[in-house]
Order: structure tokens, then sequence, then C-alpha cells
């Protein structure tokens, strides 16, 4: 066999030695565990990636064509008709229990002036709650994010901490300090830190990205139902008159 046929061959077996998957088998069962648990978890923080990107774009165009159709001048109970059987995102939810307590109050014949606070009250606090459930429904699984940011290094390093300690524990057998015994183990000693900020870095990005996308759409609703409790209030002031 030619030497470079033999140089070839050494490099392909060094190559296979080192891959993935020959890793992940030539490491223990403390080892494959922290690998399959990392795994796991950078799998599920991709799938609340993807699905929290969808929700908040559909949320964001839904609710900027609802706001649209608000501000048109259209009448507020032809809006409540149309939204009112299922509204598809967080600001005509708050329009829709807003605008439900508002029908209530006025179901049972004219209001006096006494109760008029009472009123308001009960329908700023109706769209309080709203407003806070909706936002809750944006924020759920982003903790897993969190957790996964937080925690995955330290356990991806707990990995490589418990591979190395196998390393040196074969070294002390074998009495063999060559590089060529003491590489493997610490390849998927290391191995196991990569996998842990493979699954850290994308939820840490997407968790603050997602948060102050939150926070700002909260701060757009809050706006909403401040101006729509100004126009209730109003009206509510011309009907007791």
């Amino acid at each position: 066999m030619e030497p470079n046929t033999v140089v070839q061959v050494a490099q392909g077996a060094a190559s296979a030695q080192f891959d993935v998957w020959a890793l992940f088998m030539r490491a223990d069962i403390i080892v494959k565990t922290v690998m399959v648990g990392l795994a796991i978890a950078s799998f599920w923080s991709w799938t609340i990636i993807f699905d929290k990107l969808g929700l908040l774009g559909r949320m964001r165009r839904r609710a900027d064509q609802f706001a649209e159709k608000f501000w048109s001048g259209a009448s507020l109970d032809g809006l409540f008709t149309q939204v009112s059987r299922r509204p598809d995102n967080p600001m005509s939810a708050i329009f829709v229990a807003a605008m439900t307590e508002w029908r209530k109050t006025f179901e049972g014949g004219n209001v006096s002036i006494a109760q008029s606070e009472n009123v308001r009250q009960r329908i700023d606090k109706v769209m309080n709650v709203t407003l806070n459930r909706e936002v809750a429904t944006l924020e759920r699984r982003l903790g897993f994010l969190a957790t996964t940011g937080a925690t995955a290094p330290f356990v991806g390093l707990f990995g490589t901490v418990w591979g190395i300690m196998n390393s040196f524990r074969a070294i002390a057998v074998s009495h063999d300090t060559n590089l060529a015994v003491v590489a493997p183990g610490i390849a998927e000693a290391l191995f196991a830190t990569a996998l842990g900020l493979v699954a850290a870095v994308p939820a840490v990005i997407f968790f603050n990205r997602f948060s102050n996308e939150i926070n700002r759409f909260a701060i757009k609703l809050e706006g909403f139902a401040d101006d729509f409790s100004v126009i209730l209030s109003r009206q509510f002031d011309e009907r007791v008159h």
C-alpha cells in the first residue's frame, strides 16, 4: 500500500473516531444522559422559538387590523357583533370584555349617577383582567427558555467534568499519558459542554427578544384599554344625563 493511501486511511479512521455519533457511543452512561437531556432541551427550545415567532407575528398583525377598524369611526356595537364570537387577538379580547360588561350594565334599565363610578371601575377591572390573561398566554413556555439558558451550560459542564474524570482514571489504569489515549475521552467530555452551549445560547437570545416584544405589546394594549375606557366613560356620561 502506498504511503499516501496509508495516511488517508489513518486520517479517515481518526475522523470516524471523533465524529458526533462515535463521541456519544463511547461516553459512559452519565455523560450520555447529559447529552441526551441537552439534545432534548435544545429541540424543545427550538420548538417553542418557532411557535412564538409565528404567534407573536400573527397577534401583532391581527391587533393592527383590529385597531384600524376600531379607529375608523365604525359603530362600536357593529364592531362588537363582528368580533364577539371569537376574538382572535388580545386587543379585540379586551374590547369584547369591556363591551360585554358595558351591555350588561344597561340591560336592567338606566343607571344612576351614584352608580357611575362603580360601573367605570368594573369595566376597567374587566379590561385589566383580560389584558393580564392575554399577556400571560403570550408568555407561556418562556420560562422553559429562561431555565434552559441558565442551566444548560452548567449541565454540559457537569458532563465535561465527569468525562475528564473518566479520562484521568483511564490514564491511571493504563499508565499511559500518550495523547492518542487521552484525546478521545477529553473530546467526548468537551462535546457535552458544546451541547450545553448549543442549547443555551439560542434560548437566551430568543427569551430576551420575546420578553421585549411582549412587554412592548403589553404597553400597546394598556394604551388601548385606557383610550377605550375614556370613550366608554364619555358615552356613559351622555347616557346618564
